[in-house]
């Protein structure tokens, strides 16, 4: 009996009050054609209703794909997500309080799949204390009418443990590039593995029904079992995509060097004009080390790969995402998540088992806000929720960790130019406060992790020393007291020693890291 069902029947098979996973990461691995179909039955029958929606990560392309289908009141009673803000619709849903919400961290929900198909109890893991995921903070709750306990507090050893419980899930909605008619999935195109499997596993062993987006299906027994990455006993039901509805990340339709079916020339890879962006990657990258295992996130944090390239030193480093790419050069922007010519691709899961374990020796993630006790949030802004996708896993995990971001944002006009910054507009919202609004990087738990942590932007640098937010670095050409002092709600800790930022960050030609190189054993 064909496997093979119309978007339109898989949208059928999902029940009022289900709990469904769905994998992606961007468009990757999203069941964007059952996704779709969902959202039409539902303005034409009012139903399904009440879904419980579990994801890891962000699942649109920031418009109107992925979860942003699904942004309709009544449609999902209970989100339980990594990340809204790729979702519009789905964020203004939370913000508007229109649904309960929980914000995980990401790895903690793609690990928690394995939890649920093993039918053990929940996940035990530090993610997350002393951020706003700890109950004792706000409990991972993002919306007013978000009321009930999920995550526990525990103490084993002596030692302090968050309990996220697993629970019961009806319906998966995962994607593969091929299926055979016996359900058997290869992932072949797909820029990332992401945690398709263990969905299948924890569905299946919940009782419920799996269903697998593919571009194409074939005769079965003629697949190579060694691509099979989810076998066809744990899947129901194939939909076959159309080509607009199967992109391999939200901006690239197919790139085969993401997907290592071809190899590109990294000098093919878009550099960075000189700009304030470009000096903040080029000081974060001052931060490598030869041979570190490094995790670079969205925004300028995705940079520094770029100057790395730039620089001739990628072979130096081992740049990884957290989706699962593994070397190569992680692309930016819409493609974010992604390498090109990686050297391995794994499953998201088994990443950030590696990440939790203490494997990153050095981060960069962004700076939206920060305070006076070297706390950061990139998770939520108001009522405005962002989510916080794999932030926290990363940030209690690496040995260094460099927020990067501009000093102030909204307006912020800078000229970069003869070695120099000078303030052309400064932005209206400032960044260094003296409480962020909320607690996704915990600066006091950082010290007790022995932490090194750095705050880069455009012409200042701060060091968590002791707890204590000091400036250790300013860029030539500003006045510390106009352009820095002045622009913060509370006053750090000036460094004795305290120095200029090397004049070569901004200009057009820098050569830092290939100077340094040369010179073992640093980079810088």
């Amino acid at each position: 009996m064909s496997k093979v069902i119309t978007a339109a029947e898989a949208a059928t098979l999902i029940k009022d009050g289900d709990t469904v996973a769905l994998s992606g990461f961007g468009l990757a691995c999203v069941n964007e054609e059952t996704i779709a179909a969902v959202e039409a039955r539902f303005l034409a029958e009012a139903a399904p209703r009440d879904l419980t929606v579990v994801h890891a990560t962000a699942v649109g392309n920031r418009r109107d794909k992925g979860m942003s289908h699904w942004g309709h009141e009544g449609l999902i009673k209970r989100w339980i997500g990594g990340i809204a803000i790729a979702s519009p619709a789905l964020a203004t849903l939370i913000s508007e309080d229109k649904c309960e919400a929980y914000n995980l961290p990401q790895g903690v929900i793609c690990q928690l799949y394995r939890e649920i198909a093993a039918k053990r109890p929940g996940l035990v893991t530090k993610v997350g204390l002393g951020t706003f995921v700890d109950p004792r903070v706000e409990g991972a709750r993002m919306s007013a009418s978000t009321t009930e306990d999920y995550v526990q507090l525990l103490e084993l050893g002596g030692e302090e443990w968050l309990f996220y419980p697993s629970f019961p899930i009806q319906v998966a909605l995962i994607r593969g590039t091929v299926a055979d008619e016996r359900g058997n999935l290869t992932l072949d195109h797909e820029g990332l593995k992401m945690e398709v499997l263990p969905i299948a596993q924890a569905v299946r062993n919940s009782g419920g029904i799996v269903i697998a987006q593919v571009e194409s299906v074939v005769a079965g027994g003629t697949l190579d079992p060694n691509l099979v990455k989810v076998p066809g006993i744990l899947v129901d039901h194939l939909v076959v995509s159309q080509p607009e509805n199967h992109f391999q990340t939200e901006n690239t339709y197919y790139n085969p060097s993401f997907s290592g079916q071809q190899r590109v020339p990294l000098s093919g890879v878009s550099g960075i004009p000189l700009s304030e962006r470009k000096v903040i990657a080029r000081r974060c990258a001052m931060e490598l080390q030869p041979g570190a295992v490094l995790n670079l996130g969205v925004g300028i944090p995705a940079d520094v790969g770029t100057v790395v390239a730039e620089e001739g030193v990628s072979d130096q480093v081992m740049l990884t995402t957290e989706a699962g790419a593994i070397g190569g050069v992680p692309a930016g922007l819409k493609d974010f998540g992604h390498a090109y010519n990686p050297e391995a691709l794994v499953d998201m899961h088994a990443q950030f088992d590696f990440y939790d374990g203490g494997g990153l020796d050095c981060a960069v993630l962004g700076l939206a806000q920060t305070d006076q006790h070297g706390n950061v949030n990139v998770s939520k802004f108001g009522p405005r929720v962002a989510g916080c996708g794999g932030f926290i896993n990363i940030c209690q995990s690496a040995k260094t960790l460099v927020f990067a971001g501009t000093f102030t944002a909204g307006g912020l006009e800078v000229e970069v130019a003869d070695g120099a910054v000078r303030i052309v507009t400064e932005g209206r919202a400032r960044k260094f406060l003296a409480d962020v609004e909320q607690i996704t990087f915990s600066g006091p738990y950082s010290r007790e992790r022995d932490q090194r942590v750095l705050y880069v932007t455009e012409r200042a640098v701060f060091e968590l020393l002791d707890g204590v937010m000091t400036l250790i670095e300013i860029a030539p050409g500003v006045d510390l007291q106009r352009d820095v002092l002045d622009l913060m709600d509370f006053a750090p800790a000036v460094s004795p020693d305290l120095t200029t930022m090397p004049a070569g960050l901004f200009q057009e030609t820098w050569g830092g890291l290939r100077l340094a190189a040369a010179a073992e054993p640093a980079l810088v």
